[in-house]
């Protein structure tokens, strides 16, 4: 019989027959490894322990306690749930459940709408369906056989998916006990593997494979963990997160609104445009003191320019396109970049002149589904902190690593001090030749590692023009949001006709290095409300302070309070309503103003204030000219504070 060689995570390689599964594997390893594996992975990817393996390859074991292990827990619940709800309502069709983040989901087609008092129904169901412990074993059918079972089964949706799959790819089944679905795997070895860590969400509607041509199903969200207190922890992550919703927030704090007659374009309200304005004012800061020039370049351009940068062929279909009475056809610009190559192209340049830094507020127009709109995390119409760095094939690496200090050096100064990077490489659909492409990933990772920075890889991830590095902030409650990306471009210069002369008197391309802090202003914005839930720092706040009077007696006092306040330069507003104190202390915390100064007749005698912070019941009563300085000194931007390491050299 042959033999092949497979290698363990430790580097040691043993030989083994040819069609040897993982589960034989385990169980020679060791009696408890055997019983605990639950999956194989051969040169990274996963398999069923029960596959095969007939070549040589890397070999890993994974029990249910490898991170790698919950994707398959999440892929198993959703075919027990399948399973409960074909059980419990006869008739249902199972369409399509994959693995999601944190989750999974699965769409039937049924002709009575499923209600949220299903879900408890549906989750008993599948503690008894775990319970049995099934095996899922896995069949390989010829294209027939696989269309006549579901068919016969009044499956009638398989039958279009079965038709999807390529010709010779195979047709999997796969089953546990007497139920079985349409799968590519890989799944663990029984039901039982689930375990308790589940829970139903919620219950939506979804057209079948996205088409709103065809028949509308019903979707049925679940989340799966390893365990019962992770699904707890999520659980309690979720309820946060309900709390912190920038939509409702926006709404209490008066921020912005949104509108059937604009989807997915932001209505900014005086005190949201105040946060908004001041996100702008400071890394406008932060980008002179690094030597950036802002420049504006043209919402609209002509369709050939697209062309020419390759952003048709790629966001064609997402673009925002009109056609003039003299028949030229305009492109609102999806992107900053090839703009600001026509600024790099007016006027000769020298290596002289380079690294030349370009940076723009640009505002971008790029079409997204009416399902996919979030609030101001999913728009259509957004602003970018966006910037473009010209430089020669040796400034990469300074350039990147300059670049990293800064990213951090701003998340830090917003609260976000645990930043994960991404490095991803270049992605199927793209422009330019793999030996360009070479260059700019070796040059990109250079300058990570330059950094002493840890990465995780994600291959194919690149943009269309060159690989990048991809900034992941983690929030107060553990959610992971991607902000900033650097992307090393030796593709669109070049497109674009941009060179510079070099020190030897030729024509040379520049490399172009593509870079968003922020990423979109409007979704920074709700990531900050949502990060902070609505209690922003005082120096971001919208309104930063409110003088309130307790009688209408300390009115002309209020309004000197006032002045003292904005002539410091602070964000202030005063409230003389003729309402009870409690009364305007409630709604002022419900907007979440930072700071209440409460005035009265004894306040007005003493030239004194009350001062309430938000969120907290005491009051400290402080001569007007100190409440001044200390909120004033409060206020003051974090890159302008003369605070050590808050700088980036």
């Amino acid at each position: 019989m042959a033999q092949i060689s497979l290698t363990f995570p430790d580097g040691s390689a043993r030989g083994f027959n040819a069609g040897v599964t993982g589960r034989e594997i385990a169980e020679q390893i060791s009696k408890s490894l055997g019983k605990k594996a639950v999956a194989v992975q051969l040169d990274g990817k996963t398999r069923d322990l029960a596959e095969p393996i007939k070549a040589d390859a890397r070999i890993r074991i994974l029990t249910r306690e490898d991170p790698e292990a919950l994707e398959l827990i999440r892929h198993d619940a959703a075919h027990v749930m399948a399973e409960a709800v074909q059980a419990l309502y006869p008739g249902t069709q199972v369409t399509i459940g994959p693995v999601i983040e944190n989750g999974f989901y699965y769409d039937f087609a049924r002709d009575q709408p499923f209600t949220p008092d299903d879900l408890p129904k549906i989750e008993s169901k599948m503690h008894e369906i775990i319970a049995r412990n099934a095996p899922f074993a896995c069949e390989v059918m010829d294209r027939k056989a696989a269309k006549k079972l579901f068919r016969d089964k009044g499956e009638t949706f398989k039958l279009e998916l079965i038709d999807a799959i390529p010709e010779g790819e195979e047709i999997k089944i796969y089953s546990q006990a007497e139920w079985l679905d349409l799968c590519r795997g890989p799944h663990m070895n029984s039901t039982g593997k689930v375990g308790k860590g589940f829970k139903l969400l919620k219950i939506a509607g979804a057209y079948w494979r996205g088409d709103s041509t065809k028949p509308m199903l019903q979707r049925i969200y679940g989340t799966a963990w390893a365990s019962e207190e992770d699904l707890k922890a999520y659980l309690h992550q979720l309820e946060e997160a309900e709390k912190r919703d920038h939509r409702r927030l926006g709404r209490e704090m008066d921020l912005f609104h949104f509108q059937e007659e604009a989807p997915g374009a932001v209505f900014w309200h005086p005190k949201g445009w105040a946060l908004f304005t001041a996100l702008i004012a400071y890394m406008r800061r932060r980008q002179q003191a690094w030597d950036y020039v802002e420049v504006n370049s043209p919402d609209m351009m002509e369709r050939t320019l697209w062309e020419q940068s390759g952003h048709w062929e790629k966001f064609g279909d997402l673009m925002y396109v009109t056609e003039t009475p003299d028949e030229r056809i305009y492109c609102c610009k999806p992107m900053n970049c090839p703009g600001h190559v026509q600024i790099f192209k007016h006027g000769l340049k020298s290596y002289r002149d380079l690294p030349l830094r370009i940076a723009e507020f640009g505002k971008v127009h790029r079409y997204e589904p009416s399902g996919a709109l979030h609030g101001l995390l999913r728009v259509r119409h957004f602003t970018q902190d966006d910037a473009h760095i010209f430089c020669t094939e040796d400034q990469i690496t300074e350039e990147c690593v300059k670049l990293n200090e800064q990213m951090l050096a701003i998340y830090r100064d917003f609260g976000f001090t645990d930043v994960r990077i991404k490095f991803s490489d270049r992605p199927e659909k793209r422009v330019g030749a793999d030996a360009v492409w070479d260059k700019a990933e070796a040059a990109l990772k250079r300058a990570v590692e330059a950094a002493g920075l840890d990465y995780a890889f994600n291959p194919g991830e690149g943009a269309f023009y060159g690989p990048k590095l991809e900034y992941v902030l983690r929030d107060t409650i553990g959610r992971d949001w991607q902000c900033g990306t650097i992307q090393v471009d030796l593709n669109l210069p070049a497109r674009l006709g941009a060179f510079y002369i070099g020190p030897d008197g030729d024509k040379r391309v520049p490399v172009m290095i593509h870079r968003a802090m922020f990423g979109s202003l409007e979704r920074f914005t709700g990531i900050l409300i949502e990060h902070y839930a609505g209690h922003l720092p005082l120096w971001l706040a919208p309104t930063q302070a409110i003088v309130t009077t307790i009688v209408s007696d300390a009115d002309a006092y209020a309004g000197e309070v006032l002045g003292a306040l904005q002539a410091a330069g602070l964000r202030a507003e005063a409230d003389l309503r003729n309402e009870k104190i409690n009364y305007k202390v409630r709604e002022h915390s419900l907007a979440k103003v930072p700071v209440l100064l409460v005035v009265g007749k004894r306040e007005t005698e003493e030239r004194t204030v009350s001062v309430r912070r938000l969120g907290g019941q005491e009051q400290r009563v402080m001569t007007l000219d100190a409440a001044v300085r200390m909120l004033a000194d409060e206020a003051v931007p974090p890159d302008l504070r003369e605070t050590v390491g808050t700088k980036v050299a």
